[in-house]
C-alpha cells in the first residue's frame, strides 16, 4: 500500500463510473419530481452553503445530514438526491447539504463551515427527533467530525449526534499529502493529524457503521477497518461492513436498493440510534 496516488486515486477508479455518474443525475432529478422537497435552502452566506430537504412527513422518526463525495474539492449535493428517497422511506426527514471547497477554504474551515449547517437544519423539524449524520467519503470523513463536535459547548445539545453512517471514510488523512490531492487539500503533518478522527476518537460516542465496498483499493478498506478498532477501543458501539461486489460509487447502488446486505446494516444502525 505503499503507492498512495494508486490506493487513493488511479486504483478507485472504474471506466464504468461516467455512467453510473449519469444513472445517478438520472434518479437524482427522479427524487426532485416524486418528492416532498425543498431545494437549496441557505444556512450561510457563502456561496454554496445550500442544503436540500427532504420532509419525511409528521411521523418521522429522525433527521439524516448527508454529506457527499468528491475528496472536499469536487462534486455537489444535486448530484446525489437519489439517495433521499429510500432514507425517507425509513422515516427519515434528509438533509443533504453542500460545503465550500479547497482550496477556495482550507480543510479545517471547510469543517467548520458544515457545523454551521447543523442548526440551520434542526431548525426545520422537532426539536425532539434524534440526528444522524451519514456520508460518503469525504462525506464520511465530515460526518465523523460531526460525531466528535462538543455540541453542547457550542451552545446547541439537541444536535447530539445519535448514530453515524460513514460510507467509504477516510480518517486517517495523512497518506493524502503524499498524492495529487494536496495540490488543493494543502496539507501537511500537522494539519493531517488535525484533521484525521482517528487520533480524536473518545468514550461515550454514538454507534457508527463503517462501510466500504469490497472491491476498493486496500488502503481505502483499511481506513474504515482502522476508525472501526479505534472506536471499539473506546468503548463505543461500531459495525465494520464490506459489500460484496461493490466498488467506490456502486456501494450508493446498494445503500438504496431494496434488500442489500448494506441496507440491512443501514436499518439496523438506525434502529439502535433512534429507539
Amino acid at each position: 500500500m505503499s503507492d498512495a496516488e494508486f490506493q487513493y486515486l488511479t486504483g478507485q477508479a472504474r471506466p464504468g463510473f461516467p455512467a453510473l455518474f449519469e444513472e445517478f443525475e438520472r434518479h437524482s432529478a427522479e427524487a426532485v419530481r416524486g418528492g416532498a422537497c425543498e431545494l437549496d435552502l441557505r444556512y450561510g452566506m457563502a456561496e454554496r452553503c445550500t442544503f436540500d430537504f427532504f420532509d419525511a412527513g409528521p411521523a418521522a422518526r429522525g433527521v439524516l445530514i448527508y454529506l457527499h463525495a468528491g475528496y472536499w474539492q469536487w462534486r455537489d449535493k444535486a448530484g446525489f438526491r437519489f439517495i433521499a428517497p429510500a432514507l425517507v422511506r425509513r422515516g427519515l426527514h434528509v438533509a443533504m447539504v453542500n460545503y465550500p471547497l479547497c482550496p477556495t477554504v482550507s480543510l479545517a474551515d471547510l469543517t467548520e463551515t458544515v457545523r454551521t449547517a447543523v442548526p440551520a437544519v434542526l431548525g426545520r423539524v422537532d426539536a425532539a427527533l434524534p440526528l444522524v449524520a451519514m456520508g460518503h467519503s469525504a462525506g464520511g470523513h465530515l460526518a465523523m467530525e460531526m460525531a466528535l463536535t462538543d455540541w453542547t459547548a457550542r451552545g446547541l445539545p439537541m444536535a447530539t449526534v445519535a448514530g453515524v453512517v460513514a460510507l467509504s471514510g477516510l480518517y486517517d488523512l495523512a497518506p493524502l499529502a503524499q498524492t495529487s490531492l494536496n495540490e488543493n487539500l494543502r496539507l501537511d503533518a500537522h494539519s493531517a493529524a488535525a484533521a484525521s478522527p482517528l487520533y480524536r476518537a473518545a468514550p461515550d460516542g454514538p454507534p457508527l457503521l463503517l462501510a466500504a465496498g469490497a472491491d476498493e483499493t486496500p488502503a481505502m478498506r483499511e481506513q474504515s477497518r482502522r476508525m472501526h478498532e479505534v472506536w471499539l477501543a473506546m468503548g463505543n458501539p461500531s459495525v465494520l461492513h464490506y459489500e460484496p461486489d461493490a466498488d467506490h460509487f456502486s456501494l450508493l447502488q446498494r445503500l438504496v436498493a431494496p434488500r442489500s446486505a448494506l441496507g440491512q446494516q443501514v436499518d439496523l444502525l438506525l434502529d439502535r440510534a433512534l429507539d
